[in-house]
Parts: structure tokens; C-alpha cells; sequence
């Protein structure tokens, strides 16, 4: 009996150390396009939209867009707490992801498809509903690939195969106003978004089955209560986790501002027309390019210090933006492809971080946290992006420019400023907070160890009560971990 129970264990290591295909990486990643599809205009295209299109104006939808993220403060651990507390025959994370499907679509076609005339209210309500779907759908992803796999590097290739999907997303639906401003609507702002929201309501249901019906999800120990109090005392207790949130956190705020500023930048400082849609196109095409290689550079420096050379090449980079003249379409998609070298590193190797925090935190406390931790890292760069919207609108409004409206030289400059250099000063501070983060391969490997270990004792003596023989543990008088 122990030696069976011993050859269970070894297949049991040797499965987890295995790869994971690149078929099973596909078809996980896929939801990735339409969650990034509609997370992208969320930031880039609607807030515009809604300001100038819809006339409910920069301060009042600056305002709406931070209030309706900091709603996420509140449902992102409760849903956290709930990916990780309630299993199905599914398993934990796959029956929440269909769950987040109907929220998803009926809030998107109330947002994107918008009445001829909107309120304030209108625009608060129905995005606290679509912020409810989107995280319960973006948690729930993100713990299910933190839990495909146990081994260091092999969790960057499945955050970085997630980001592959998530980039593509937005290149799919960066080209739908590319091919709608060749039309010429009547009302081209309105096609553009209305475009977006049919992508996002026909993919996601067509990803989400074909991922949740391919992709089995790896076992877990059974769920732990953990009470609100103690969900938010690991905040407070785990260094490593305040690390990647603070980074993550200022991070939000850097990629909302440049996000939530771009076409204005692209369409009245840089007068780029309808090549403004081009450059974003550029920036995502690269940032799909070069993650190879950033994997790569991973593997050999570490994702911490990777992640903390990539906010230091972004702070290099985003001030060429200001050396480009108005009107030249070449130069400008040549400072955005350079941006875009970078673009995704900080996002997969943050989330590919957070599962080794997760790990190192089920080392301590004896239980496994990874929905709430993700749910903390949603929240900190939701935060981010809403401090930056609000915060960029506002500084719009206080250096005189108006959405849709006529503006001074003066006030084009000031946008050029308000995108460039904050976005420059948040990068140089992450990869400072990044760089003396505890937790690198030799760290995750030795936790890695101690849970296999836990696992192998807890397999054993399971084995020892269905055969009424003890455990090598037992046996000892050794107490299980």
C-alpha cells in the first residue's frame, strides 16, 4: 500500500510539472478578447463619447467614470470571497464565469447602444451593473489561470498567453472604427462605439462556452471560510501583497490618464484625423510582438526586475510623444509602436506575481486566497484608471480645453504636458517600489515545496483512514502541517 500510495504521489508531481499545451492556453485565454474589447473603450472611447457626444461634459463624466470604479473597492473582494468559498461539480472558478455572461451582455447593450439622450444617472446606474458582471468575470479568469499550474515560469506563459488574447482584443476592435470611419456614418462617433459593443455581445458567450466546456480546472483544496475582517487583514499582514498592489495601483493611474486622454491628444493636439485609431493599432501590434520576448527576458532576470526595467523603459519612451509635430501621422506611429514594446509587461507579469503572493500566502495562513488576492489587484488598477480619469478631465478643465470645442495653443500644449509627464514620474516610481520585491524563483520554488509537501501528507492520510493504517506521519508522531 505505501509503495502504491508513493507512485500516486510521483504521478501526481510529475502532472503538475508538466506544460500546459498550447491548445489548453488558447482556449482559456479566449475570453480575454471580448473582456479586454469592452475594457479598452471603456477607457479610451466612452468617456469622450459620453462627454462631448452625449454633452453631459468633462467634470461631470470624469466624476461618474471614478465613482462608478471606486463602486469596485466594495464588490471586488465580496466577489473574490465568493470565486473562492463556493465549488461546483465545475469546479470554483468556471461556474462564476458563465454566471458574469447575462450581467455582461445586457449591461454593455444599455451602455454602448445608448438612448439618443442620456443622463448622469442613465450613465452611473448602468455602468455599477456592467462593472459588477465585468470583475466577477475578470476575477474568476484570472484565479483560474493562477490555478492551471503550480511552477514559476510556466504561470508568466499563461498570464503572457492571457495578454497575447487580451492585446489581440483590442486590436480586433481598434479596427472596427478604422473600417466605420471609412463608411462615413451620419453620426461617426456613436457607429464607433455601437461597433464595439456588437463585437464584445457576440464573442463573449462564444469564448466563455468554448473555454469553461476545453479547459478543465485543476484540483484545489476544499474552500476555507475566510470572514471580511481577515480578507482585509491580509492586506496588512503580507508585504509582498502591498508590493504588487502599490505598484499595480500607481500603475492604473499612468495607463488610465494616457488611456482617457488619447484621442483628444491624437485628434486636436496631434491633428491626426482619421489616422488617430491607427496609432493605437501600432501601439497593441507591438505590444503582441514583443511579448516573446519579454518572457524571455523574464526567465533570465526575474519577473520583479523585468517588470521594474519595463516601467523604466515607458518613462524613456513617452516623452518622444512630445517631440512630434502636429499633422505628421509617420513620426507619431513611430513613438507609439516604441511605446508599445512594453505595453503588456507590466500587466501578465503583475498577475503572473500575484499567483506566487497567493502561493506564499497559502504558505503562512494554511489557505488558499487566490480569488480574493486577484480581486485586490482588479480593484487597485480599477482605482487607478478612475483617479486618472477624474483627474485628467479635471486638469483638462482647469487649463481651458474643451471636448469637441475649439481650443488655444496654449491649452493643446497643456494636454501634451497633463499626458506626457505624470505618466513619466509613475513610471520611474514602480519600478522603484518593484524592484526589492521578496518574492523571486527560488522564493516561489521553496513555497511550492512546502504545499506539495502538505498535499503528499493529506494524501497519505487519506490513504491511512481508508485502510485503517497510519500514516509515515502519524506513525512518527509528527503533526501535519
Amino acid at each position: 500500500m505505501k509503495n502504491a500510495a508513493s507512485t500516486g504521489h510521483a504521478a501526481a508531481r510529475g502532472a503538475e510539472g508538466a506544460p500546459l499545451s498550447r491548445w489548453t492556453l488558447f482556449a482559456f485565454a479566449l475570453p480575454a478578447v471580448p473582456i479586454s474589447a469592452m475594457g479598452l473603450p471603456l477607457v479610451v472611447h466612452l468617456p469622450p463619447f459620453y462627454a462631448g457626444t452625449l454633452g453631459l461634459g468633462l467634470p461631470v463624466v470624469g466624476a461618474i467614470f471614478m465613482l462608478a470604479r471606486f463602486w469596485d473597492v466594495f464588490t471586488d473582494p465580496v466577489l473574490g470571497i465568493l470565486s473562492d468559498k463556493y465549488e461546483t461539480r465545475w469546479g470554483r472558478r468556471r461556474h462564476w464565469i458563465v454566471a458574469s455572461v447575462p450581467i455582461m451582455l445586457v449591461s454593455v447593450f444599455m451602455i454602448f447602444m445608448p438612448p439618443g439622450t442620456v443622463s448622469a444617472s442613465y450613465l452611473i446606474f448602468w455602468l455599477f451593473i456592467l462593472y459588477v458582471g465585468w470583475t466577477l468575470l475578470t476575477i474568476s479568469h484570472m484565479s483560474w489561470g493562477a490555478e492551471l499550474t503550480p511552477i514559476y515560469h510556466e504561470r508568466s506563459r499563461v498570464q503572457g498567453a492571457r495578454e497575447v488574447l487580451l492585446i489581440l482584443g483590442m486590436v480586433f476592435v481598434l479596427m472596427l472604427p478604422v473600417m466605420i470611419e471609412q463608411l462615413e456614418p451620419e453620426n461617426l462617433a456613436s457607429a464607433r462605439v455601437a461597433s464595439m459593443g456588437w463585437f464584445v455581445l457576440i464573442l463573449l458567450p462564444l469564448t466563455v462556452a468554448l473555454a469553461v466546456w476545453k479547459v478543465p480546472e485543476r484540483p484545489t483544496k476544499p474552500p476555507v471560510h475566510v470572514p471580511m475582517r481577515q480578507a482585509v487583514g491580509a492586506l496588512v499582514s503580507s508585504r509582498p501583497l502591498q508590493i504588487v498592489l502599490a505598484a499595480d495601483l500607481i500603475s492604473g493611474v499612468s495607463g488610465g490618464l494616457v488611456a482617457s486622454m488619447f484621442l483628444f491628444l491624437a485628434e486636436d493636439a496631434l491633428q491626426l484625423g482619421k489616422y488617430s485609431s491607427l496609432m493605437l493599432l501600432g501601439y497593441f501590434l507591438s505590444g503582441v510582438a514583443f511579448i516573446p520576448m519579454i518572457l524571455w527576458v523574464s526567465r533570465k532576470l526575474g519577473k520583479h526586475r523585468t517588470a521594474a526595467y519595463s516601467a523604466l523603459f515607458n518613462a524613456a519612451s513617452v516623452p518622444l510623444i512630445l517631440l512630434v509635430p502636429a499633422g505628421n501621422a509617420g513620426a507619431a506611429l513611430a513613438v507609439w509602436i516604441l511605446c508599445g514594446v512594453n505595453m503588456a509587461a507590466g500587466p501578465f507579469l503583475f498577475r503572473s506575481i500575484m499567483a506566487d503572493v497567493a502561493d506564499h500566502d497559502t504558505v503562512i495562513t494554511h489557505q488558499q486566497r487566490t480569488g480574493l488576492f486577484y480581486s485586490m489587484l482588479t480593484s487597485t488598477n480599477k482605482i487607478g484608471a478612475a483617479v486618472a480619469i477624474f483627474m485628467g478631465y479635471t486638469l483638462l478643465d482647469a487649463i481651458g480645453f474643451r471636448a469637441g470645442g475649439e481650443n488655444t495653443q496654449a491649452a493643446l500644449d497643456g494636454l501634451r504636458m497633463v499626458y506626457v509627464w505624470p505618466a513619466c514620474v509613475i513610471s520611474i516610481a514602480v519600478a522603484g517600489i518593484m524592484w526589492f520585491f521578496p518574492i523571486d524563483e527560488k522564493a516561489q520554488q521553496a513555497n511550492r515545496a512546502i504545499l506539495e509537501e502538505r498535499g503528499l501528507e493529506a494524501a497519505a492520510a487519506a490513504i491511512a483512514m481508508r485502510t485503517g493504517q497510519p500514516s509515515d506521519a502519524q506513525s512518527s508522531g509528527v503533526a501535519a502541517d
